[in-house]
């Protein structure tokens, strides 16, 4: 298959799914060694979760397909531009290469628009929209204190 198999493949997935009510118009599948390992679309109104875009959907597919936390050797076909919840996703997951169909743009044209995300991640935590306050560090400290000195903890 090719490049443009697999991203018609996260396009068919946006528009099947989006159709049948499980969630917005997006899709995505993430391929390794040439074959689909995960695939993923829009769930956040079936499922009553925020979270459940098309890519993270996808990655955690992929994960629980390959027995594994990261996604190293993968690639992310999309049918957006992803936002910026996803794209953290995407690194997070090691995925090596994106490609989307939809810009950002496109999908703020129809009601999707992540501006004010990408806009908000830059401020200083005191601009922001919702308040960000620290709170018992001190406390917090003591378990990544423990972390460091935890023997059989596995890295990521």
């Amino acid at each position: 298959m090719t490049d443009a198999d697999f991203m018609k493949r996260a396009i068919e997935l946006s528009r099947t799914n989006m159709l049948s009510d499980a969630g917005g118009p997006f899709g995505a599948v993430i391929v390794k060694d040439g074959k689909i390992v995960g695939e993923g679309w829009n769930k956040v109104t079936s499922a009553n979760d925020p979270t459940a875009h098309a890519e993270v959907e996808a990655i955690r597919d992929a994960c629980k397909n390959l027995g594994t936390f990261e996604l190293r050797g993968c690639v992310l076909y999309t049918s957006c531009e992803p936002c910026p919840m996803c794209l953290a996703a995407t690194y997070w997951s090691r995925i090596e290469k994106i490609y989307y169909g939809n810009t950002r743009d496109d999908a703020a044209a129809v009601g999707f628009d992540d501006e004010f995300l990408y806009r908000e991640i830059v401020k200083p935590m005191p601009e922001r929209t919702v308040p960000i306050k620290p709170l018992l560090r001190d406390q917090a400290l003591l378990v990544f204190r423990e972390w460091t000195a935890k023997q059989d903890k596995v890295p990521y």
